[in-house]
């Protein structure tokens, strides 16, 4: 049974068995609980934090965990029909809609249930996470002088010199700034380089949290196509010229969904029609630190490129650790910098040093690069397992790339066939996945599944899981 299910259990069975205490009365010690009901410590621990959480219970170092007093919950609900009015009154004489759209982000956030097999993970499973890695360096850099002050507003020294380090080229460490996280980052860059109601270029496909970004911010995201070498230079231009566009979004290396890397004719090209448009390309350089261990030298980040600023890079350390090792950069040249610094500390002031502080205990450790070529070789095998299991069980389903970084694929399901039944079924049949529906800007080609083979346990659930697909499609397509 794993973790998150064995809470759940516990707190049902407390739960049930709180009307046995008066209130203000001490419930059995945490020993007597892990006794009783089986259970590890730490989901006794977790399990009293959710009752704590939710007012159930009062715990008071050294005495216990007592009953809390119920709370008065008689009160009638307000009326909050006026805000219906209140937000839509403003995007009455909006450009573009400001409604926020959330639905293809938490795709890959919300946790299924119990026995699913998650195909849908937008990040590591905690076999793969660096979790001791992570845990000591923040408990090194728990001590480290001034670890709990207040860090720089663009970042600590170091940590901006090591994010500078790896995009290297003429990138210096006083042009970078460090995020909470790449969304973060991406966040910021929007707001800081277009205006409300403004057009954007984005990849058609691509990722649905940016397109949620840009909507949010009041942009109205124009897609560009791209194929097996990363976004059409030609189809490029024309949406500049046709739209008058000042940014253009793009995921050069193993791009999300399709996991298209741009080609070294392109490079260039994006650039200057970039340039000549008097634009900036925002290159969201996500997974550069997920390789496979078969992939080839990898191309530079455009930023490396460019010496007129007209690239600004976001990149993350979370895809490659944790969901909560939130720490990013941004990098530009220009004035734009200090727009973006600008706007960063009026939304969150700065990352947290502790955070920042362990950042670089971690990737300052020998357990770093280790912990990189283990996941370069895992998700190697584990690309090629859900490769190969899709290929000989799920023939119909088109594989038209199979990338080298990254950790996901991305498959065309049948002409007409329903996408939404398929993603319906599957989740009947035990196994979650991405519908490709968010991933398009506007009216997608064709009905797309994403598949992630790196959220999930083993290379064995992986052959479980598209069994269980097979099933679901069966059922799906009749």
């Amino acid at each position: 049974m794993n973790q998150r299910s064995s809470v759940a259990e516990l707190v049902a069975s407390l739960k049930a068995e709180l009307n046995r205490y008066p209130i203000g009365g001490k419930l059995p010690s945490s020993r007597a609980m892990v006794e009783t009901h089986r259970v590890s410590p730490v989901t006794v621990s977790r399990a009293l934090a959710q009752l704590a959480a939710e007012g159930l219970v009062v715990t008071r170092p050294g005495a216990g965990v007592f009953r809390a007093q119920p709370r008065n919950d008689t009160q009638a609900p307000g009326d909050t029909s006026w805000q219906e009015v209140a937000l839509s009154a403003d995007g009455a004489t909006d450009a573009a809609p400001r409604a926020v759209d959330a639905s293809g982000v938490l795709v890959t956030l919300a946790a299924p249930p119990s026995g699913v097999i998650e195909f849908n993970s937008g990040y590591l499973h905690s076999s793969l996470r660096p979790e001791r890695a992570m845990a000591a360096a923040l408990a090194r850099a728990g001590r480290r002088p001034g670890a709990w002050g207040r860090p720089p507003v663009d970042g600590i020294p170091e940590l901006r010199e090591w994010f500078a380090r790896g995009i290297g080229g003429p990138v210096t460490e006083a042009e970078v700034l460090v995020t909470a996280g790449g969304q973060s980052a991406l966040t910021t860059a929007l707001r800081a380089l277009a205006p409300p109601g403004a057009p954007v270029l984005v990849e058609s496909p691509t990722y649905p949290g940016m397109l949620a970004i840009a909507r949010a911010a009041g942009l109205r995201p124009v897609p560009v196509p791209v194929d097996p070498d990363g976004v059409r230079p030609e189809l490029l231009a024309a949406a500049f010229r046709a739209t008058g566009a000042r940014v253009f979004v793009c995921q050069p290396l193993f791009q999300n969904p399709t996991g298209a890397v741009l080609s070294a004719e392109r490079r260039p090209e994006v650039l200057r029609i970039a340039r000549e448009a008097g634009a900036f390309v925002v290159e969201d350089d996500f997974v550069r630190r997920l390789v496979h261990e078969d992939a080839g030298p990898l191309p530079k980040p455009l930023a490396t490129d460019d010496q007129d600023g007209v690239v600004v890079h976001v990149c993350s350390l979370t895809k490659a650790t944790s969901p909560s090792l939130r720490v990013g950069a941004l990098a530009a040249r220009g004035p734009v910098l200090e727009r973006l610094r600008s706007i960063q500390i009026v939304e969150s002031f700065f990352v947290p040093r502790p955070l920042q502080e362990a950042t670089v205990e971690l990737v300052g450790s020998p357990a770093w690069n280790r912990h990189l070529r283990s996941v370069a070789m895992e998700l190697r095998d584990r690309r090629d397992t859900l490769t190969a299991a899709l290929r000989g069980s799920l023939p119909e389903l088109e594989l038209p790339h199979v990338p080298t970084g990254g950790y996901h694929l991305w498959l065309r399901l049948p002409d007409r066939s329903d996408e939404g039944a398929v993603v319906s079924a599957a989740l009947r049949a035990g196994v979650a996945v991405a519908p490709g529906r968010p991933y398009f800007p506007a009216e997608p080609p064709a009905p797309h599944l994403r598949l992630s083979f790196a959220g999930v346990a083993s290379r064995g659930e992986i052959t479980e899981g598209v069994r269980r697909l097979r099933t679901a499609c069966d059922e799906a397509f009749g």
